[in-house]
């Protein structure tokens, strides 16, 4: 595993916690672990914010989208495809991860013409963008990151649909102002986030879902699966499909 804090004093205090929970670890697991070894290398700022750019490449998804890096956007589109242009900077969302992936094919074939989307974890925008890019009228992103806002804005106008997007920041679970400037009812909710953030979301979700609205969500590793099963049910959904991929599950649900 590889990861990366500052140079400062903050950074490495983290790295010390990181190192000695290390150790607390092992204990835990109760089997071979490794070495469990940390070997740290000094980088220039420019070096790991850019770099990743080399392995970016376009590429299809489903059966009709094509994602291509914003700064490689002379590159032909084959017909047929809706290009999204993304630059994703440091806010996670390339759209090359399984559970992005299953977002995305889902996206595809669930949004119709019209369509109002919210996008809770918005983090680059690709779901939201790619929903208008798919016909949706109007899609709204959350993001408990400000700096999501920015470069999910950028990108937005990347592709042309600034006008029907916007994004606001905050923690859904905590913030009343955010609820009520969320307000309205969206046939497509999304959250592609991860299980220890969709279970706290899951309560929240049927206040935005239009009567006829689905809850797309992923990041779900494969042993929680479970349990995120088990809190949509208990809060009134269906689940119409289940998706895997690379150990990742994405459920497609309905309230009852």
């Amino acid at each position: 595993m590889k990861f990366y804090v500052a140079d400062d004093e903050d950074g490495h205090a983290r790295l010390s916690e990181v190192t000695a929970g290390l150790e607390g670890f092992r204990s835990r697991v109760g089997m071979e672990a490794g070495t469990l070894a940390v070997s740290t290398r000094s980088l220039q700022e420019e070096d790991w914010s850019q770099s990743w750019r080399k392995y970016y490449q376009p590429f299809p998804v489903g059966e009709r989208l094509y994602i291509v890096p914003d700064w490689m956007r002379q590159e032909e589109v084959p017909l047929g495809r809706v290009p999204l242009y993304l630059n994703p900077g440091l806010i996670f969302g390339t759209g090359s991860h399984d559970t992005a992936r299953l977002c995305l094919e889902a996206v595809e074939w669930q949004v119709r013409p019209g369509d109002r989307a919210l996008d809770l974890g918005t983090g680059s925008g690709i779901l939201s963008i790619a929903a208008l890019r798919l016909g949706a009228s109007e899609a709204v992103g959350c993001d408990i990151d400000p700096k999501a806002a920015r470069v999910a804005l950028e990108n937005a106008a990347c592709n042309g649909v600034e006008q029907s997007f916007r994004v606001e920041t905050g923690d859904l679970t905590r913030d009343e102002g955010l609820r009520q400037r969320l307000s309205g009812q969206y046939r497509l909710v999304m959250a592609n986030i991860i299980a220890d953030v969709i279970i706290p979301l899951i309560p929240h979700v049927p206040d935005y879902l239009a009567e006829d609205g689905v809850f797309l969500t992923s990041g779900i590793i494969d042993h929680r699966e479970e349990d995120v099963a088990r809190v949509l049910k208990e809060h009134g959904f269906t689940i119409l499909e289940r998706r895997e991929s690379g150990g990742w599950i994405s459920f497609l649900a309905r309230l009852s």
